[in-house]
């Protein structure tokens, strides 16, 4: 059975950098048949939102608005791991940060639509 590992997070101040990984295990994304895989928050008391995505094959990124300019989305496919370099950190930034694959479909920001979806992990900013 394929899983999604996250590691990463942490404790940040404002203004700094971290940089987070989304590993698959059990099954590499290529044979799990992955189209894109994609990076969310949820903010305590928020609801789950959109961070990143990107495509496993080819070079399609689309980026959250809050988020754009100051976070990158990255794969390595040799190490079959998915990135999120975030700089610039800011204390609207703290959540809890998951990875999620989707299989069947185009790119989309919907969590419930992807088919495979990590545990996460946590992102504080201090000010």
């Amino acid at each position: 059975q394929a899983q999604l590992v996250e590691s990463g997070g942490g404790l940040a101040q404002a203004g700094g950098s971290l940089r987070l990984s989304c590993a698959a295990s059990g099954r590499t994304f290529s044979t799990m048949y992955v189209n894109f895989v994609g990076w969310f928050r949820q903010a305590p008391g928020k609801e789950r939102e959109f961070v990143a995505a990107i495509s496993w094959s080819g070079s399609t990124t689309y980026y959250a608005d809050s988020v754009k300019g100051r976070f990158t989305i990255s794969r390595d496919n040799a190490k079959n791991t998915v990135y999120l370099q975030m700089n610039s950190l800011e204390p609207e930034d703290t959540a809890a940060y998951s990875c999620a694959a989707r299989v069947l479909g185009g790119l989309i920001t919907s969590w419930g639509q992807y088919e495979y979806r990590g545990q996460g992990t946590q992102v504080t900013v201090s000010s």
